[in-house]
């Protein structure tokens, strides 16, 4: 069992709630709880954290991974036919 401190709004706020719906306080928190460390758990991976750069900053050539063998053999080839 833990216990928590809210300010006297946030009680008066889950008093009624809890009268409204028909449950316990103990089960809105936990219901509160299990949402917020869903939500922190998916934030915080690491595909999560660099999603937004993942891209940004591409070639524009959105063939490079098909012709990266036949691109290098060009540079190659071009680099000692000088």
């Amino acid at each position: 069992m833990r216990s928590i401190r809210l300010s006297e709004e946030m009680e008066k706020d889950l008093e009624a709630i809890a009268a409204q719906k028909k449950t316990s306080r103990s089960n809105i928190v936990k219901e509160a709880l299990v949402e917020y460390m869903a939500k922190e758990k998916k934030y915080n991976q690491p595909f999560e954290i660099g999603k937004r750069y993942f891209g940004k900053y591409g070639s524009g050539e959105t063939d490079r991974s098909k012709t990266y063998k036949s691109s290098i053999k060009s540079k190659i080839r071009d680099k000692h036919a000088h």
